[in-house]
């Protein structure tokens, strides 16, 4: 629909601007080339016929001849003109001459008259002494043609004009113009063909982004604009950022659905979590308000299951806490932290808590990394919790510590029932427990959210009946203080 609409817009387009322009510049060419041709062969073919009047002029000056002496050349422009002394009609000669008096009369020599011709280009020129003095030749009309002519004194006092037809020239400058004008509308409209059908061509790849952008706002967002054959420069440019910006737009997309299925998870998972030990609560308080825990012993035990409730409920606030200022991404107190030390703690009080359990370390000499202290101390405390909840009591557990290409990994391995793929998949997602076990689900959620706030990650390695290694890898950067 968007692609037909800019199609439809015509000379507002893009497409119409860029030929509009192109046309109009080679017009303008064609104007200024055929203004400058037919100037420059005006100025020469006037120069040829100007360079004859004035070596006719000069020659008749020259002779100091009168009018009664230049009574022969009479019979000889009859000739020339191929008329008789009565024709009337419009001159057909390349040239004309009349002698005049100093008022611009014609006069009549010998026994011709003045022809007609000869009277039209007389009164044509008016004051024949403004000729005599002209460096250059003047135009007139005479009987419709266009003449240049030029005036000779002569010792009398008369004048001779002398005229040179230009109606040739001005014939093959409309011809000239003429022909100009045809092939530069053919050149026009050939140059408007060709720019429609290149800048199409040339346009094509925006087209196709128009295209994506209309796909995607439908709701396909793994659209992508695709590479033209013949791509310019700035338009392959533009292709690559727009992909570049699709695919975060896509990726960012992605994101946040996948983050609103688990804000609603969460908050599911929350809500259930924290229901069952409220309801516990309730019921044994309706039943001491309905007066049902007589014995001292039933008060107790009532007494004894909602503070574990309560408890429960504050390690579930506390962890849910926990995770919040994860996701905030705080800022943690790094300092250097002996993290080998931190290890031979944890399971000091692994073994403390459950002295059935064997438990090796191989966390020798200090292993330095900048951390917080207290973060360190929870991966392990949960990681140690997870073991403990998750394996029977008498299974062994091996914690290991090594610095290698400027990392540093603790592993945390158990020989208990380990885990299916499919489990092992969600092991840190928030409230997932595998096979609906102990605890809050929140352990390892907190596990990844304190190693990843420390610029490292965390990997598992499992398969039902071979036991869960959990791998903590950490940057092994020191600083100062």
């Amino acid at each position: 629909m968007i692609l037909r609409r800019c199609r439809g817009r015509g000379i507002h387009s893009l497409r119409g601007k860029l030929t509009v322009a192109n046309v109009a510049l080679l017009a303008l060419g064609i104007v200024l080339a055929t203004a400058v041709s037919l100037m420059g062969m005006r100025y020469y073919l006037l120069d040829q016929v100007d360079s004859e009047l004035l070596r006719m002029r000069d020659s008749l000056e020259s002779t100091q001849l009168t009018a009664r002496q230049i009574d022969s050349l009479s019979a000889l422009a009859f000739v020339r003109e191929g008329r008789t002394p009565e024709a009337q009609g419009p001159p057909d000669a390349d040239s004309l001459f009349a002698v005049v008096d100093s008022e611009g009369r014609p006069l009549t020599l010998g026994t011709f008259e003045p022809t007609a011709n000869q009277r039209a280009l007389a009164a044509a020129v008016g004051d024949p002494r403004t000729l005599t003095g002209d460096a250059d030749p003047r135009d007139v009309t005479v009987d419709g043609s266009p003449f240049r002519v030029i005036g000779a004194s002569l010792s009398d006092d008369s004048v001779i004009l002398v005229a040179g037809s230009t109606d040739a020239l001005h014939k093959g400058m409309a011809k000239a113009l003429k022909l100009d004008l045809f092939f530069g509308l053919l050149l026009l409209a050939l140059l408007a063909v060709l720019t429609m059908l290149s800048v199409s061509r040339r346009l094509r790849p925006l087209e196709d982004m128009v295209e994506t952008s209309s796909a995607i706002a439908e709701g396909d967002l793994a659209r992508r604009v695709p590479s033209s054959h013949h791509p310019t420069l700035e338009v392959e440019q533009l292709r690559l950022a727009l992909n570049a910006m699709l695919q975060q737009v896509e990726v960012a997309y992605r994101t946040r659905e996948r983050s609103a299925a688990q804000l609603r998870r969460f908050v599911a998972d929350a809500s259930h979590e924290l229901r069952t030990p409220l309801s516990a609560i309730r019921g044994y308080l309706q039943l001491y308000d309905k007066g049902m825990l007589r014995e001292p012993a039933e008060r107790k035990r009532a007494w004894d299951r909602m503070t574990g409730e309560a408890d429960r409920m504050g390690r579930l606030v506390d962890e849910l806490l926990t995770l919040a200022r994860l996701d905030q991404q705080p800022e943690l107190r790094f300092r250097n932290v002996d993290l080998s030390r931190l290890v031979r703690d944890a399971a000091e009080d692994l073994r403390a808590q459950q002295p059935g359990r064997p438990v090796s370390v191989s966390a020798e000499g200090a292993v330095l990394v900048r951390a917080d202290e207290s973060g360190l101390r929870q991966v392990l405390g949960n990681l140690m919790a997870n073991v403990r909840t998750h394996t029977p009591a008498d299974v062994a557990v091996a914690l290991a510590l090594e610095r290698t290409d400027g990392v540093v990994r603790v592993c945390v391995a158990d020989e208990g029932p380990g885990l299916a793929e499919e489990d092992a998949a969600r092991i840190f997602d928030r409230f997932f427990r595998a096979g609906g076990g102990a605890g809050s689900g929140l352990g390892m959620a907190i596990v990844q959210g304190v190693v990843v706030a420390h610029g490292g990650g965390v990997a598992v390695r499992t398969s039902p009946g071979a036991g869960l290694t959990v791998t903590v890898t950490l940057p092994s950067g020191l600083g100062g203080g």
